[in-house]
Order: structure tokens, then C-alpha cells, then sequence
């Protein structure tokens, strides 16, 4: 929606010239007061509601929809929400940098108790130009604009996930990130933003120097807007983390995906769950992530990876030396695909967590995954939970554990299996050579705790 109406407030006679100010109304939008910079101008109460507010230089947010001045003077705001600017030319002057910091505020003891919570996020002047240029955007694309962009002032995470911003709302965002040195993480998530949107935004992601993680999960992408997503990535080094999960991305997809995997290097986490990516996308992003430098974590769990598209996915382990952190949990490696990991497990000297949870693995599968547990000395945790496998299965597994004096597993977890006395006995025996070993089953839910490492920073929001 564009801007539905401009208001003059008016003042006394001889103020009028000073106190100009237009009220822009956003349906749907909370209101921002901001004061014109002439220091001639008293600050006015307002009151509206049941709240009053100062009229003052620094933006202050308000909920009331009439406003009343001191002097009798009133308007009354249709709108769900507004923006009150002083001067004809405010937005202008701020965009042309003229808006510089207001003075340090005045002592208010009128105020509102909870007056600190009204006026935070106050905009120095680069922030008010980096604002007036979205706002403008917003008019030009007839979109609300969102008031947590408004809100972000220098934090260096935006955060605007679940906001319905639809293509149109893409394309707003997209011009202001232009001009936004600020944001590190943006959070997009469900915000409906299908091809268009992700066309829009694919110019600002190629572009920025500053952004370095990026969630578009969630908003119906598809194949074309996963295509304009990956050439973007492609030709930003700046990039380290991207997520796109739930996109119903396909075979259609894949292509593109190979090609940021061969083509970027300084991507290290790549989130791929919840699509649809089946056994010929497998076949594509196999030897692509078996030629990629750089992803040390890669999430494709509730996928349709199985058959030869499972085996060729597999048989990327062999190869790869970076990949640390993989989760492939719920889709249909079966037993060939076991097979196919335990093999790359036995030249594979980098991969550290492994999850292979409900994918439909039998206690032959099991096996054979186990010899190449019985060589590799560098997998921590493996998940298993949820696999038609038994207690056989298990018992295989951890056999193969306990006949590699070298393994450096910490978890083992068979989530959901029963297992029997014998396989206890087995346990105890595993305990004694390897004690820093977890083993889960569904008689035995130990709570395991996963040391911090440099893999698993605690998060900032802010990028190296």
C-alpha cells in the first residue's frame, strides 16, 4: 500500500513556518514522531489514547491513532500507523544527509515510565538515510513497509522472518540493502517470497560486501529462484552461509546447486533440508560435492535421496576434505547407500559428525557400514536412530567400533532400536576400552553433551 494521505498539524500563527510537519500514513505500520532541527521550536506534548508522547527530535513510537497538540490544534489518523516528518522537505534533507544527531534530550520527568523502550533505536545520520531510502522504496513498490528495518538502526542481524513481504516487498528490501553497510545476517524465512522475490533479491546479495549469512528458507523459491540465488552467491566471496530449506527444490534445482558447490569456495554451510531433491538430484550433487573446497556443514535430511542417487551422494565422502558436519537423515540411502558410506569411511579423514537417522538401513546395511568404522579415526558422532535394523544391526556396529582402537567416536546412537542382553554386555566391554563413548538405544537415553569447538562457535550474528 502506498501512502494513503498527508496531513498538516497546525500550529499557532506564528510557529506555523517551524513546526510544518506532515503525518504519512502506513496502514498497518506503527508511527515514528520526529521534531524538525530548528532549535526555535518548544517540544509539544501529545496525547492520544490513552498514552501521551513528547513531540521531540528523536523518533519516538506511538500506538494512538488521533493526535492532539497543546494548542487545541488536532488531526485525526485513519491509518493503522504513520510516520510524522517536520518540514515539507524532511525526508529529503535527511536523505541528503542534513539531519545530522539531535542534541543530548532534555530532562522529561512528564514521560511515560517506559519511555526508554519508546524511543530506542534512535538513527544517527547514515541511518536515516539508509531509512528514508526504504520508505521511499516502499511508496514506489506500494508495499507497508517493516518496521523492524527500521528498527535495525546499525544491529548487524535483520531480522524479518514471518512477515509476509511477498515479491513486491523483496523488491523494496532489495534497493535498500543497496545501500546498507550494516547487516552481516539477514533472516528471511517465510516471507512467500517465490521467484520474483528471489530474483529481486539476488542483485542485492550479489553485491553486498557486508552480508555473510542469508536464511531464504521457506519461501517457495523453486528451481528459477534457486537458479537466481546461486548465480548471485556465485560472484560474492563474502558469503559463508546460506540456508533453503523447505523450497521444493528438485532434480530442476540441482544443476544450479552443483555449480555453487564446484564454484564457491568460501561457503561453509549449506542447509538443503525439507526439498525434494530425489536419486537424479543425487547424481548431480555428488561428484560436485566431491570437488568442493571449502563446506565444512551441508543439511540435506527430509529429501527423496535413494537408489544410485543415494551411492553417488555417498561416494562423495571419498573424495571430499572439507565436509566435517553432514546430516542426511530421512531420506532412503537404504543398504546400498550404507554400503557406499562405509566405504568412504575408510579413507575419509575430515568427517566428524554423521547423521543417518530413518533411512530405512537393515542390519546389512549395518554391516557394511561398520567396516568403515573399523578403520576411521576421525567421526565423533554417528546417528542411526529409527533404522530397521535390530538389535543385529547394532550389535554389528558396535562390534566394528570396538575392533578400531583407534576410533575417536564420542556418540553412538541407536535412538529408538531394541537391543538385547547381549548387545549390553557388548556395551560394557566398548565402555572399558573407549570410556568417552555414549551409546544410545531405546532402553538406554544417556544425555550427551557436545564439547564447544570451532565448529560449533557460539553464535553472534556477526561474521568473521
Amino acid at each position: 500500500m502506498s501512502l494513503v494521505e498527508e496531513i498538516a498539524y497546525e500550529t499557532p500563527e506564528h510557529e506555523r513556518e517551524l513546526a510544518a510537519i506532515r503525518l504519512k500514513v502506513y496502514p498497518g505500520q506503527r508511527r515514528f514522531l520526529q521534531q524538525p532541527t530548528t532549535p526555535e521550536l518548544p517540544r509539544r506534548r501529545l496525547s492520544g489514547g490513552e498514552r501521551s508522547y513528547w513531540l521531540q527530535r528523536t523518533p519516538v513510537r506511538c500506538t494512538a491513532y488521533p493526535i492532539f497538540g497543546a494548542d487545541g490544534g488536532s488531526a485525526h489518523i485513519p491509518g493503522e500507523g504513520l510516520e510524522l516528518l517536520c518540514g515539507a522537505a524532511a525526508a529529503e534533507a535527511a536523505a541528503a544527509g542534513h539531519l545530522a544527531g539531535a542534541p543530548e534530550a532534555e530532562q522529561r520527568s512528564e514521560v511515560d515510565s517506559d519511555s526508554d523502550q519508546e524511543t530506542e533505536g534512535i538513527h544517527g545520520p547514515g541511518e536515516l538515510v539508509k531509512d528514508t531510502l526504504y520508505l521511499r522504496s516502499c511508496q514506489a513498490h506500494r508495499v507497508v513497509p517493516a518496521s523492524c528495518f527500521l528498527r535495525q538502526g546499525s544491529a548487524p542481524e535483520l531480522n524479518l522472518r514471518h512477515r509476509g513481504l511477498g515479491p513486491q516487498g523483496a523488491r523494496a528490501l532489495a534497493f535498500a540493502l543497496n545501500s546498507n553497510p550494516y547487516v552481516k545476517r539477514l533472516d528471511l524465512r517465510d516471507n512467500g517470497l517465490c521467484e520474483a522475490g528471489a530474483e529481486a533479491l539476488a542483485g542485492a546479495l550479489s553485491k553486498s560486501s557486508s552480508i555473510c549469512d542469508v536464511d531464504l528458507s521457506e519461501n517457495q523459491l523453486g528451481a528459477v529462484g534457486a537458479q537466481a540465488v546461486c548465480a548471485a552467491l556465485m560472484v560474492n566471496p563474502t558469503m559463508q552461509k546460506i540456508q533453503l530449506a523447505g523450497n521444493g527444490l528438485d532434480e530442476q534445482a540441482a544443476p544450479y546447486l552443483a555449480e555453487l558447490l564446484l564454484a564457491h569456495t568460501g561457503l561453509k554451510s549449506l542447509d538443503l533440508s525439507y526439498n525434494q531433491l530425489n536419486d537424479q538430484a543425487g547424481e548431480m550433487l555428488g561428484p560436485a560435492l566431491a570437488e568442493n573446497t571449502g563446506l565444512t556443514e551441508l543439511n540435506i535430511n527430509w529429501n527423496h535421496l535413494r537408489g544410485p542417487g543415494a551411492v553417488a551422494f555417498a561416494r562423495a565422502l571419498e573424495a571430499n576434505i572439507f565436509l566435517r558436519v553432514l546430516d542426511i537423515s530421512y531420506n532412503g540411502f537404504g543398504d546400498p547407500g550404507a554400503s557406499a558410506v562405509g566405504e568412504a569411511l575408510k579413507t575419509n579423514n575430515v568427517l566428524e559428525e554423521l547423521n543417518m537417522s530413518n533411512n530405512r538401513i537393515s542390519a546389512v546395511g549395518a554391516l557394511s557400514l561398520g567396516l568403515g568404522l573399523r578403520v576411521n579415526q576421525t567421526l565423533r558422532m554417528l546417528v542411526m536412530s529409527r533404522n530397521p535394523m535390530r538389535g543385529e544391526g547394532c550389535f554389528g556396529v558396535l562390534k566394528s567400533v570396538r575392533d578400531n582402537p583407534g576410533s575417536a567416536l564420542e556418540l553412538l546412537d541407536f535412538s529408538d532400536i531394541q537391543v538385547d542382553r547381549e548387545f549390553d554386555d557388548l556395551a560394557i566391554s566398548v565402555k572399558a576400552i573407549l570410556p568417552a563413548l555414549y551409546i544410545k538405544t531405546a532402553a538406554h537415553r544417556v544425555e550427551y553433551k557436545r564439547l564447544a569447538s570451532s565448529l560449533h562457535p557460539v553464535p553472534t550474528g556477526v561474521c568473521p
